[in-house]
């Protein structure tokens, strides 16, 4: 990959010490880190007669080291005590090497050890080497180490969501939410018949592409300052000051942009990356393809329109641009996000996945109800770079355009909200594996690696409203909740179970919060 689109700023391609990585920092104390369930004990996991090697924080008060939660670290962190031990046990003598643990303590002697302080080691090595054996053998060979992550917690989500509720009737409906939103379930529904109109549809057909025209007379000297004509220039130069922080408020840039969010945050982040330059994107066609993207996010849709594809965008660019993060991706990767971002909810019709998937709607038959939304904003805004003057990525080579489309595909795909166990799983996997076996620096010197991180950045970017300013966080809950009363309307119109939190005289819109 690196081969094509040249190692990211900073990197030697032959020197993998070189590396730009993230420092593992160890987190607050316990009784600072805010709770989370995936540090509470799970018992199909947590059964080592040794836990100390895996979660280490629970056996010290004061101890800051992150605990170890993913089945695959726990066997590794596991198999590192036995080899520490293996060598005191055998007087065995070995020199440091990448097997040693990460912070590993002087080793003691045997002679030093007593005789019940030496069988106490020894069963307590054969239990911990017992306990590894327990869980290797239970590895279903087809899947993932990632999955085994994943599968726990949602095990242990499902535990916490029981709790919830069993506590009121607006928790259960918080519950119901939850579960059918982030953990990847259908619903058994009875599928209608599709009508005869939609038979003759073709299927190949990408529907929601309109076609539009935008003046592509303009050239660098008529450009407008931000890519959009507006008579308030200068107070959008006032707020679009912020681009580089977190919390920009985007409703008032859409107030001063003539309703064009989107088309001027892009045009203000790539000129602030120099990325037009970088990659020969001719001005007058990047305006034309931004303004065309953002015709086809529908603005009667309350939340899921070019307000939130602008903040996404702009929340994506400021987590780029995170210290830890500095010269560790390619200016094709920042590129990819930046796009994917752009058109992660272009042309969404303001309903969910189940609801196309309940009303045997014509996506979900494309798409065979596997992340419907998600499939159809893709192909959209890939479609859309097809109509005239649109071409951003016309001088790319062949295969920066192929890397490019695969980035993107990637990073859109994982916007599904049913996906976030698995994202979470994969990522947490990756770092705890490599706190196991490393010297706590995360290097991102290979694709895979760096894709997971680029896939939970835009993810996180699309689940960042709660971390902004709490006036404009309020401003974006009044619309997903409008947006959620108007398809529970449109259920209860069809007769149909309203989905929850989508039932306006019973949802609580304070909960909902969680």
């Amino acid at each position: 990959f690196d081969s094509e689109n040249g190692p990211s700023p900073g990197r030697s391609p032959m020197d993998s010490q070189a590396s730009p990585g993230l420092v593992l920092h160890p987190s607050f104390p316990q009784s600072q880190r805010r709770e989370s369930f995936l540090y509470r004990s799970d018992s199909d996991y947590d059964t080592s007669p040794k836990t100390m090697s895996r979660n280490s924080s629970i056996n010290s008060e004061g101890h800051t080291e992150d605990m170890i939660v993913t089945p695959f670290a726990q066997v590794l962190a596991s198999l590192r005590t036995v080899r520490s031990n293996f060598t005191i046990l055998a007087n065995v003598t070995t020199p440091t090497n990448k097997r040693s643990p990460v912070t590993s303590q002087p080793t003691v002697p045997q002679a030093t050890l007593s005789e019940e302080t030496y069988q106490q080691m020894a069963r307590e090595t054969l239990e911990e080497l017992d306990w590894c054996l327990d869980q290797l053998e239970t590895i279903q060979t087809h899947r993932s180490v990632s999955e085994m992550a994943s599968n726990k917690f949602k095990r242990m989500l499902n535990r916490e969501l029981s709790h919830l509720s069993e506590m009121s009737r607006s928790g259960n409906q918080v519950s119901e939410y939850i579960s059918t939103t982030f953990l990847d379930k259908q619903n058994e529904v009875e599928i209608p018949s599709p009508t005869l109109r939609e038979r003759e549809k073709p299927m190949c057909h990408i529907s929601g592409v309109r076609k539009l025209t935008h003046s592509s007379s303009l050239s660098n000297s008529t450009m407008p300052r931000f890519g959009v004509k507006t008579e308030h220039e200068d107070a959008l130069a006032r707020e679009l000051n912020d681009l580089n922080k977190w919390g920009l408020n985007i409703f008032r840039v859409a107030e001063f942009s003539n309703n064009r969010p989107l088309s001027c945050t892009m045009f203000a982040i790539f000129q602030e990356r120099d990325l037009l330059k970088t990659f020969r994107i001719p001005v007058d066609t990047f305006v034309t393809y931004v303004m065309t993207l953002e015709d086809h996010y529908h603005a009667n849709v309350a939340y899921h329109n070019s307000l939130h594809a602008a903040d996404v965008t702009q929340s994506t660019h400021v987590l780029l641009s995170t210290p830890a993060l500095d010269a560790v991706f390619t200016d094709l990767e920042i590129l990819a996000a930046l796009f994917a971002a752009a058109i992660h909810d272009v042309d969404h019709p303001g309903v969910s996945n189940q609801f196309l998937i309940n009303t045997n709607s014509e996506l979900a038959l494309m798409y065979n109800d596997e992340s419907v939304l998600e499939n159809h904003h893709l192909a959209v805004g890939f479609k859309l770079l097809h109509e005239d003057n649109c071409d951003i990525f016309q001088n790319l080579s062949k295969r920066q355009r192929q890397s490019l489309r695969k980035l993107v595909i990637d990073m859109v795909l994982a916007t599904d909200m049913s996906k976030h166990m698995s994202l979470l799983a994969d990522l947490k996997t990756m770092v705890e594996t490599k706190k196991v076996t490393s010297s706590g620096v995360l290097l991102l010197d290979h694709y895979t690696d760096r894709i997971q991180v680029l896939r939970n950045m835009v993810h996180c970017a699309d689940l960042s409203n709660p971390t902004k300013p709490l006036a404009v966080y309020r401003q974006w809950t009044e619309r997903i909740m409008e947006e959620f009363f108007r398809q529970g309307d449109k259920e209860r119109e069809r007769g149909m179970e309203i989905s929850p939190m989508c039932d306006k005289h019973t949802a609580s819109v304070e909960k909902s919060q969680v």
